[in-house]
């Protein structure tokens, strides 16, 4: 949590993570290398962010991260990269959930996930404000201010003018986030991944010159010891640390092998992930005494101890000021993100319309400036605790249990669609089977659960910090009580307010409701979703395009042959160019007719020949408006059966059968451009007659003109 609390910490928070893009949605494009994504995956997670809260355990944090890497990190990532390759529409997490749970679920994520961000950059006033002597060269003042509790009248304004500062990032952040993307990258840069690269070069420096190592570092250490649940209570931050895998699940379609590539990446990503948090996590407790570590300034306090090495004390003023600039950067990125993505949806009818505005720079300033108001409130919450640093551990508890419960409706999720849709091609499905998804999602619901019941625990390392343990407890069922509380009201209005719908929306909608479903139920379906999702109107609209729940294309078995199913879907929807479903202008789409789909054409209409080739004339307005012309779908609809027909014929007769409707097709059409030819030659031959009729008159009255003048 300490990237919320100051930014100096590094890392960033998965609510905060840029925006993922839509590949093709053919898997295997191959335009991403495995090195790549896992790249993309260690940048999301890896950080300094939780290294000072599970640095209260010394070596024993190594064996948590493994744990957590194992139990929550591998679940996570395969799980999402399933839910990705189905439905890899618009929505990430909320179209996962919508499609496998409800509306309700859906809407619930995205709101936890804008509240986790308004809690965690909510927390980080009160504790900028606690740690702004660290800004100066008065080390030992800092200290002392950051630890000690102050009269209202010291803290109040300091925390105004934080509060100023952030609220000018808001409206920095209403003017579009394209304007700060170099700033947001060299801050995560220069402020996460520089200040972990020194501290580990002057930490084999501080051991080369025999100073002290400040934990256990033999290997029974490693063996976490039981004093408790309360013991464990920090150690529901580890889950947290792993939060934001599903960010990247998207770009699985851009691997050339998905079911290949992705494993190995998620793999790599873990441990690469668990070396960056054990490392920053074991120096912390080497260089600082157990009893010494508090939430708030022991990362400054590291830095200047190991800066002392090198006889340079205050390097931890370097870190903090470049860490202004990686809070700048998260905070212009985390108050767009979530409020970006909650603003699409909410105008697909789950928002008020007055929440609903984008400005002329294209981002949900109205939300924004919304996130900012609460974030103000939670700010104030650190009046009613003993000091900075137990808010700080209570905040982060809260958080944690919001972003796990996201995670289990995740897992919830992802098991009621291997049921409720078992046919609907994935580029990517988690190994075993049934078998295999139950283990693995298994896994990862009690991972959650177990870290959601640790976090109501207060942390035994924190007594002193966080008070008594029914106040601790009630701050934070009080917090999660107006989330849900929010949810449900919010949705509840939603359903009685049905002009809140913006048909401009970008938000295809869910395959069961294409389908003709009140909710989602078993559809045996293998149409892709993004192939059902394609033309349709936005979310909350009456639905375009209806598809039978049932209804079924010439895909390979996907109990039999998965591989084989998902490379069929891709080559189909890579076949129709198919980038992003739920775009609108994504509409000029022709159906497959050699895998018996559905024709979804809106082309214009073609130019007619002659025999010769020639174009012919288009008769005028009042002479089509006069004479309708018949048009040839009936005709397409009879070629794409015959086709499909002819496709899965399993006998000769269904082959003739087939042939009959082809020609009939083929006779209409004809039928229809004779018809066509008809209207064309009448059209010319009226204009012509009319053409003739005033020329006759005219030469007539010129005759009478001359035969009078004689």
């Amino acid at each position: 949590m300490s990237n919320a609390t100051h930014g100096a910490s590094g890392g960033s928070t998965a609510a905060g993570k840029a925006p993922t893009t839509q590949g093709k949605a053919g898997a295997g494009s191959g335009k991403l290398t495995t090195l790549a994504l896992v790249m993309m995956n260690v940048t999301v997670l890896a950080g300094l962010a939780n290294d000072v809260q599970q640095s209260f355990y010394g070596l024993t944090s190594v064996t948590y991260f493994l744990i957590g890497g194992l139990l929550f990190f591998l679940p996570t990532g395969l799980v999402a990269a399933e839910l990705a390759s189905g439905w890899g529409q618009r929505g990430g997490i909320f179209r996962w959930v919508g499609e496998g749970i409800g509306v309700f679920p859906a809407i619930s994520c995205l709101l936890i996930l804008w509240f986790q961000t308004t809690f965690t950059f909510g927390s980080g006033i009160p504790s900028m404000s606690a740690t702004i002597g660290f800004f100066t060269t008065k080390y030992d003042w800092a200290v002392d201010f950051a630890k000690n509790s102050h009269s209202w009248k010291i803290t109040l304004p300091i925390m105004i003018g934080w509060l100023a500062y952030y609220w000018f990032c808001c409206w920095l952040a209403t003017k579009g986030v394209k304007t700060f993307s170099k700033v947001a990258q060299y801050g995560v840069i220069l402020g996460t991944f520089l200040p972990l690269a020194v501290i580990t070069i002057l930490a084999v420096v501080y051991i080369c010159q025999g100073n002290p190592i400040q934990t256990d570092m033999a290997p029974s250490a490693l063996i976490p010891k039981w004093g408790g649940m309360s013991t464990l209570a920090l150690a529901a931050g580890v889950f947290f640390s792993f939060a934001g895998i599903d960010m990247n699940a998207a770009h699985i379609k851009d691997l050339k092998k998905p079911n290949k590539q992705y494993p190995v990446a998620i793999f790599i990503s873990m441990i690469l992930t668990l070396l960056i948090f054990i490392v920053g996590t074991v120096i912390i407790a080497m260089v600082i005494p157990n009893k010494q570590i508090n939430l708030l300034y022991t990362l400054f306090s590291t830095y200047r101890t190991l800066g002392a090495t090198i006889g340079f004390p205050d390097l931890y003023l370097v870190f903090c000021w470049l860490g202004m600039l990686n809070s700048f950067a998260a905070l212009i990125t985390n108050l767009a993100g979530p409020s970006y993505m909650l603003g699409q949806a909410g105008r697909s009818g789950f928002l008020p319309k007055a929440l609903q505005n984008n400005n002329k720079h294209g981002m949900p300033s109205r939300l924004m400036y919304t996130q900012m108001a609460v974030m103000t409130v939670i700010a104030f919450i650190v009046f009613f605790l003993p000091n900075v640093e137990g808010f700080v551990a209570l905040i982060t508890q809260a958080i944690t249990i919001l972003y796990l419960s996201y995670y289990v409706l995740m897992f919830v999720a992802f098991l009621r669609l291997r049921y409720t849709q078992p046919n609907r091609p994935r580029g990517f499905r988690v190994p075993g089977g049934k078998a295999g998804a139950w283990i693995v999602a298994g896994i990862g619901i009690l991972a959650s659960v177990f870290g959601i019941v640790l976090a109501f625990y207060p942390p035994a390392q924190l007594k002193a910090e966080v008070g008594s343990g029914a106040t601790y407890d009630i701050i934070i069922i009080a917090l999660l009580a107006f989330v849900v509380l929010a949810c449900v009201w919010i949705y509840r209005a939603s359903r009685k307010h049905k002009d809140w719908v913006d048909p401009s929306n970008q938000f295809a909608p869910f395959t069961w409701q294409i389908e003709g479903l009140k909710k989602p139920s078993l559809a045996l379906s293998n149409i892709p979703s993004a192939l059902v999702s394609a033309g349709q109107d936005p979310m909350g609209m009456p639905i375009k395009h209806p598809y039978g729940k049932d209804e079924m294309i010439n895909l390979p078995d996907p109990k039999k042959d998965p591989n084989g199913q998902a490379e069929a879907a891709a080559a189909l929807l890579a076949k129709h160019g198919i980038t992003e479903p739920s775009d609108p202008k994504n509409v000029a789409l022709v159906g497959d007719p050699t895998a018996g789909v559905k024709t979804l054409a809106y082309a214009p209409a073609p130019v007619h020949t002659d025999d010769d080739g020639n174009a012919l004339p288009t008769p005028s307005d009042a002479d089509i408006a006069a004479a309708p012309v018949p048009t040839d779908a009936l005709a397409a609809a009879k070629r794409a059966m015959a086709e499909a027909k002819l496709v899965q014929a399993d006998s000769i007769a269904m082959q003739n059968e087939a042939q009959a409707l082809n020609n009939a097709a083929r006779d209409d059409q004809e039928l229809a451009k004779a018809v066509r030819r008809v209207q064309v030659d009448e059209a010319q031959a009226a204009e012509a007659a009319k053409a003739a009729g005033t020329t006759v008159g005219s030469t007539g009255s010129a005759a009478d003109g001359t035969a009078t003048k004689q």
